[in-house]
């Protein structure tokens, strides 16, 4: 089975303890503190594989422990860092806190390098307390602790357009006619168990990558079947070409088909059925050779057009009116943001346990309500505020985080202003 899910226990490394010890010379009967520091725990890196396309190798090994420091030694010896340890994972994973669901990163983009956890800093040793009048400390700093997190990891594939569909509608047999793309084909259910990916090339034109999502029945959304396992491969699409067997092979109403996965994809994330669709009518070469377009692709016009959606009668087999739906695809895709689907941070490890704290005040002077403190400064730093998603995330750490209750508590109306380092809002409930 295509693993593109996996759960696993990271933990970075505890910083070396503080070294206590004086010096021993010949003639210094007296010697001076000379313990060294400890050495810096190592960090817990995730880094992307380009060589990777599964997460098949987290269903193995679950526990990964970067390196301790070591204690430091006499003479002023530092103690060595611990070794960092870096995680290799596809392109595409998004790492998420397993608890909450929250996205920690997304290895996708430009993001091919990230410092989950940090090592904990390495103890002082005594030389750092001799004073005038404690000229023989007997005492150093211990070494940070270390930072643990329980993760989930998920691959979510990188395409521009997926193919939806029920089984057996011929998803597999387009992206191999389109692409470069192998995937098995056979005329039973679920023959696809992992998702497929081709890239289109087409003349005078930029092209894309495509998506085969393993068919989906009713219920998916609700985890029957084996397609609910990859509706998260849909996420990162900008497009979704919706393939229905035109021919009624299996006895099927195609109009029925297409509303029964749109209310799937609706069930599942609502933002992916708003995404723009182009349906394929599939199998018209079973159609008589006496007619041009049958009736079941008029009545699949008749219903979806005028809301917008085009059809496409096509032949994945014979290859019969592809050109034309790869084509205004590729139209669509022109007019969109090319800017790839990166999910934004939710969750952020160097806060975990943290009482980092932060001030919420009235200035009278200005007029305006202040919230102030590091925790608040970060946030802002990682948190993009003009995308709808970022901006939802920062009004959910505004409540989880109690400082919209403060602002309450301070008498804060609607319209009023609040700043946050030099970005100003106003307040609406």
């Amino acid at each position: 089975m295509f693993a593109d899910r996996a759960k696993i226990y990271v933990k970075s490394g505890k910083g070396g303890d503080g070294h206590v010890s004086f010096r021993k010379e010949k003639y210094v009967p007296n010697g001076g503190p000379d313990g060294g520091d400890g050495g810096k725990g190592g960090d817990i890196i995730f880094q992307v594989d380009e060589g990777l396309n599964t997460l098949t190798d987290f269903r193995h090994i679950r526990r990964y422990c970067a390196g301790n420091g070591e204690e430091g030694g006499k003479k002023n010896c530092k103690g060595k860092n611990g070794e960092d340890l870096i995680i290799k994972v596809p392109h595409g994973t998004v790492i998420k806190e397993a608890e909450s669901g929250k996205v920690i990163t997304d290895m996708s983009g430009e993001n091919c390098r990230y410092v989950l956890l940090k090592g904990g800093r390495g103890g002082c040793g005594n030389q750092h307390y001799a004073t005038s009048t404690m000229q023989v400390p007997k005492y150093a700093q211990p070494g940070q602790d270390a930072k643990e997190l329980d993760l989930l990891l998920e691959l979510k594939v990188i395409a521009d357009v997926g193919l939806v569909g029920f089984p057996n509608v011929g998803k597999s047999t387009l992206l191999a006619k389109v692409t470069n793309a192998r995937p098995k084909i056979a005329n039973y259910h679920f023959t696809t168990l992992n998702p497929n990916l081709g890239v289109v090339d087409l003349e005078d034109a930029k092209g894309f990558v495509i998506a085969d999502i393993p068919g989906l029945i009713e219920g998916a959304s609700e985890g029957i079947g084996l397609g609910h396992e990859f509706l998260r491969h849909i996420e990162r699409t900008k497009l979704v070409i919706h393939i229905v067997d035109a021919a009624s092979t299996e006895g099927r109403d195609p109009i029925e088909d297409i509303y029964a996965i749109n209310k799937e994809l609706d069930a599942y994330n609502h933002e992916i059925a708003e995404r723009p669709q182009v349906i394929a009518a599939n199998k018209i070469d079973m159609f008589a050779a006496s007619e041009e377009e049958n009736e079941t692709v008029q009545r699949i016009r008749q219903e979806f057009e005028p809301k917008g959606v085009r059809v496409f009668p096509i032949s994945a087999v014979s290859g019969k009116g592809v050109r034309e739906l790869l084509y205004a695809v590729n139209n669509l895709l022109a007019q969109m943001d090319d800017k790839p689907v990166v999910f934004e941070q939710e969750y952020f490890p160097e806060f975990k346990g943290s009482k980092e704290p932060y001030t919420v005040i009235y200035d009278e002077k200005a007029g305006e309500y202040v919230v102030e403190g590091p925790r608040i400064e970060k946030m802002l730093g990682y948190t993009n505020l003009e995308s709808e998603k970022g901006f939802t995330f920062f009004q959910r750490f505004l409540k989880e985080n109690g400082i919209l209750e403060e602002l309450k508590e301070l008498g804060i109306q609607e319209g009023d202003t609040v700043r946050m380092y030099g970005l100003s809002f106003h307040y609406y409930q």
